[in-house]
């Protein structure tokens, strides 16, 4: 069996009708209604295939209560009572106990030692066959996930968790100079950039943090941020390119959720 990883991406935001324009717009992906009864939820598809991200609209009590519009990981587990125990034993915290979403899944609200807040799922499986989750593309294909980075409260107790609870692997180490250490991670155990997932480090002071960046592969990342421009967002950094020669941009959407894109040229 594979070590847990992110199988699944939620965007929380205050006008999921809009959202879902921009990321048409932006990212091309085709959305789905796939509410029900007394709940509203939208599906991100890339072309035909089956969803591999959803988005409902944030409720009055969450927004009272202090949420704010982002996108979040859902890293998929074979037992979510287990691991939501073993994940409180190992330092992280339960903010939201075991629940089940009929038909769906069974998920807990989490967070990692330094603050970081995730969710650990098991989706039922719809036919009786074993779950095999939401399709992931193949590496470097458009519309996907191509990056998870964490910028953690504490980069080596963040790296220390993970590996300790899931299972991941260091895959490299980048030097950051005054920044710190950049710390590639696999869940396969295989080394190198190419076979690297994501990255994560501790949040430079300041700045926004700790939380799971998630980037999404574009084709062409200046054509990419004038989308972004255009669709009534804001592009906050890049395009740069990183070690990986991928092209990156950072951005917010226009109800303010942060959310990146990558791409194999500028």
């Amino acid at each position: 069996m594979s070590n847990p990883r992110f199988r699944w991406y939620e965007l929380m935001t205050t006008d999921a009708a809009a959202a879902a324009v921009f990321y048409r717009a932006v990212v091309g992906w085709r959305t789905e209604d796939a509410g029900g009864p007394g709940m509203a939820y939208t599906t991100f598809h890339v072309g035909d295939a089956y969803g591999m991200a959803g988005m409902l609209t944030l409720s009055p009590e969450a927004l009272a209560a202090g949420a704010q519009p982002g996108w979040m990981g859902y890293l998929g587990v074979p037992d979510v009572d287990d691991y939501a125990r073993r994940l409180a034993a190992a330092g992280g915290s339960v903010h939201q106990p075991p629940m089940d979403i009929p038909g769906v899944l069974r998920m807990a609200g989490v967070k990692d030692p330094t603050g970081t807040a995730f969710v650990i799922y098991k989706g039922i499986p719809q036919t009786g066959e074993a779950d095999a989750g939401p399709p992931e593309g193949a590496p470097g294909e458009v519309g996907y996930v191509g990056w998870r980075e964490l910028m953690a409260g504490d980069g080596q107790r963040a790296f220390d968790f993970y590996s300790g609870l899931f299972g991941w692997n260091e895959a490299g180490v980048h030097d950051m100079g005054p920044m710190g250490t950049y710390r590639l991670w696999s869940t396969t155990g295989a080394m190198g950039m190419a076979a690297a997932e994501g990255g994560m480090m501790t949040a430079p002071p300041g700045g926004p943090g700790p939380r799971w960046n998630f980037y999404f592969r574009v084709a062409g990342a200046d054509a990419a941020a004038a989308r972004i421009t255009a669709a009534g967002g804001q592009v906050i950094n890049g395009p740069h390119q990183v070690p990986s020669n991928d092209w990156v941009v950072q951005a917010l959407d226009p109800q303010g959720a942060s959310f990146n894109l990558i791409s194999a040229t500028k």
